[in-house]
């Protein structure tokens, strides 16, 4: 019994649930047991993928006149294809990653003087044979030499398909991948160091340890079930109690580090509403240090919503001015600009209730912000004029210790404004070392993993037998490995990689 204990556990830690893995021409999973567990029956894991045998090519720089233009090629025949359009020397006899100085040229006409950067498989980015051609940016040398790579074997590579291969070469999962094209769009310090933490692995790595406890339970749960007969738990059920325990724990804090990561990925759209003459476009300039919006001591001079973005702390929000909200109005125009605010305000989430401190009464003001808790709009009261407000004044509006007192056109307090628009932005630490989740789709299989343990956590409760208990825990390894990419199929990658700019 001994034997076959250490024979079935051997088994299952190093067949059952290894990751998978790729070369260039197969997507072949290390699974030989019940291979639904990774999804390899769907017809995508085992058969060949259409097009992956091709070389492709694109332009890797944006489009237009530049200094200079990279274009990337990659796939087996790539050295073959450049290297007929490089007479200086033989490219196939280069060592990887080396640089080489030569005119590109088809049929004996020299299309250009180019920088050819050398990546031998499995070296690269891809993972496959990889040339980056750079070449003067002129938009027309550029197309020829894309035609000429196209007419000698390649083709044009789809949005993101460069990438797409580094997933499926093993050179990164597929929330590696993902992050890449976060990494590319990224706008401000928080969402490029966010990007870059886990395009280098750091969200995977968590999930990975996650991944590696679940399975070793899960494996000794289902050796009880090959030696039923003898009457044995080889699992410890009390301490599976403390590792779905760690493992909730952990799955929460990647949840809620959602709100913080779709923040510091998206944005923040903040609508600064009040009533006409408030000062709201006073603001919105003063906020943005220029002269954006029209200001006039004209009631309703904001007819239409003005929209900038302005980065605070590495946050990015998206302020919008909107028409200034009176109950009754005689203009077509201005009233169409007041049903645009109120879209506006309930589609924002932050709301600045900008009001004239000389205006409004307390009541009035608390009718407001009752009526802001009642749609469950996060909202910052900002009393404005308030150079010149006496001390009759400050003590009406004492119910309100939130209340934040300005002057947008003498700029008094704009700092304590800022503060208060991270402060409602976000729930965390911005600078934190910590796995902070940007993706949707990974915040959706999170919650579905969460909800899995809850599943193991009543059966554990409940004393189940092994068999239920182990596919609870395969549950859980599924969504872990829809994160990764263990389990995926065709045309979610394609979605997920469509996404991409071409060349990446």
């Amino acid at each position: 019994m001994y034997v076959n204990f250490c024979i079935f556990i051997h088994n299952q830690l190093t067949t059952h649930y290894s990751p998978l893995t790729t070369d260039a021409s197969r997507f072949t999973p290390h699974v030989s047991h019940d291979c639904s567990i990774f999804g390899v029956k769907n017809k995508y894991m085992s058969a060949q993928l259409k097009g992956w045998d091709d070389t492709i090519v694109a332009l890797a720089t944006p489009p237009g006149i530049g200094a200079i233009g990279v274009i990337r090629v990659s796939g087996k025949e790539a050295f073959d294809i450049v290297n007929r359009m490089f007479p200086s020397k033989n490219l196939q006899q280069q060592p990887s990653h080396t640089i080489h100085v030569g005119y590109l040229k088809q049929y004996d006409v020299v299309l250009d003087e180019v920088v050819l950067s050398l990546f031998k498989s499995p070296r690269s980015y891809t993972g496959e044979d990889v040339i980056e051609i750079s070449c003067h940016g002129s938009p027309f040398i550029q197309e020829n030499i894309l035609k000429a790579i196209t007419m000698n074997g390649a083709r044009v590579a789809k949005p993101g398909e460069f990438t797409q291969r580094a997933f499926l070469n093993g050179k990164l999962d597929l929330a590696q991948a993902e992050a890449v094209a976060d990494l590319i769009a990224s706008n401000t310090e928080a969402s490029r160091k966010t990007a870059l933490n886990n395009m280098r692995g750091g969200f995977s790595s968590d999930l990975h340890a996650l991944r590696e406890q679940l399975i070793r339970f899960s494996a000794m749960i289902e050796l009880e079930l090959d030696f039923s007969q003898e009457d044995v738990e080889f699992a410890d059920r009390t301490a599976l109690q403390n590792l779905i325990s760690n493992l909730n724990q952990s799955t929460q804090q990647l949840i809620n580090s959602f709100q913080l990561g779709n923040v510091i990925r998206n944005g923040v759209q903040v609508a600064i509403i009040g009533k006409p003459n408030a000062g709201k476009s006073t603001l919105l300039n003063t906020l943005l240090n220029e002269n954006r919006a029209i200001v006039s001591e004209i009631a309703g001079t904001t007819r239409d919503t003005v929209e900038e973005m302005l980065n605070i702390k590495g946050i990015l929000f998206r302020l919008i001015d909107t028409a200034g909200i009176r109950e009754h109005t005689q203009d077509l125009i201005e009233s169409i600009g007041v049903e645009k605010s109120f879209e506006k305000m309930r589609a924002a989430n932050v709301v600045i209730y900008l009001f004239d401190v000389n205006e409004i009464d307390a009541a009035t003001l608390q009718t407001v912000a009752d009526n802001f808790k009642k749609e469950n709009i996060q909202y910052i009261l900002v009393g404005n004029k308030s150079e010149n407000m006496t001390g009759n004044i400050k003590e009406q509006f004492a119910s309100f210790p939130d209340c934040i007192f300005i002057s947008a056109k003498a700029h008094q307090h704009i700092n304590q404004l800022k503060d208060a628009l991270v402060a409602k932005a976000i729930s965390g630490d911005i600078n934190s070392e910590a796995t902070i989740v940007t993706n949707a789709r990974h915040y959706e299989a999170l919650q579905k993993l969460n909800n899995a343990l809850a599943d193991v956590q009543r059966g554990l409760d409940e004393h189940l037998p092994g068999d239920l208990l182990a596919l609870d825990i395969r549950q859980c390894l599924h969504y872990l490995g829809l994160i990764t990419g263990e389990i995926t199929n065709e045309d979610q990658l394609d979605f997920i990689f469509s996404k991409f700019c071409i060349g990446k």
